[in-house]
């Protein structure tokens, strides 16, 4: 049973190694495997929805990731949010250009009739990199203190974006920046 779908934004090879070298560590340690089981693959949510027909966002992606570059990457920080799926993540510097792209893939989302939900709106999305679901809360403080011997900031490139539906996480389709061509 789907529970929802994601237009994600994926890594060049060096920096999504970085990010799987830290989902490693926590496995390791036992603080948190969640994303490796699903089959998650290292990314940052542009937009999610709990219902869409991925047909019909097929070509909007495509096109739009056809106008696009490569963009720019920094991981310089490390959070999580205040809420009950004790989420561990990388966030990423909210530049100018990864604020616009985002901002302008939910446009186009939004003129194929689709809503965009509050928390993927231009003014209230937060760009993040997940590296651990559901830690314990007794053990948050010590995967913080695991995440920190990671030497920030870890920089790179995005360079693809796609379509999942979750979880397990199922990739529909996925193109590359500044290509008219499938990735």
């Amino acid at each position: 049973m789907s529970q929802g779908f994601s237009i994600e934004l994926y890594f060049d090879p060096a920096l999504e190694n970085q990010v799987l070298k830290a989902w490693n560590v926590l496995a390791r340690r036992q603080i948190s495997t969640q994303l490796i089981e699903i089959e998650s693959r290292p990314h940052i949510t542009l937009f999610s929805s709990p219902f869409l027909d991925p047909a019909k966002l097929e070509s909007v992606v495509k096109s739009f990731a056809s106008k696009q570059e490569p963009l720019a990457l920094s991981f310089s920080s490390i959070g999580t949010f205040p809420n009950e799926k004790n989420v561990l993540f990388l966030a990423p510097a909210p530049t100018i250009a990864l604020l616009q792209f985002q901002a302008q893939l939910c446009e186009a989302v939004k003129k194929e009739g689709i809503e965009i939900g509050e928390e993927f709106k231009a003014d209230a999305w937060i760009p993040y990199c997940a590296v651990a679901q559901e830690v314990p809360k007794t053990r948050m403080a010590e995967a913080f203190c695991v995440m920190r011997e990671l030497k920030l900031p870890v920089s790179g490139y995005a360079m693809d974006i796609g379509l999942v539906e979750f979880s397990p996480v199922r990739e529909h389709f996925s193109f590359e920046l500044g290509n008219t061509v499938e990735a």
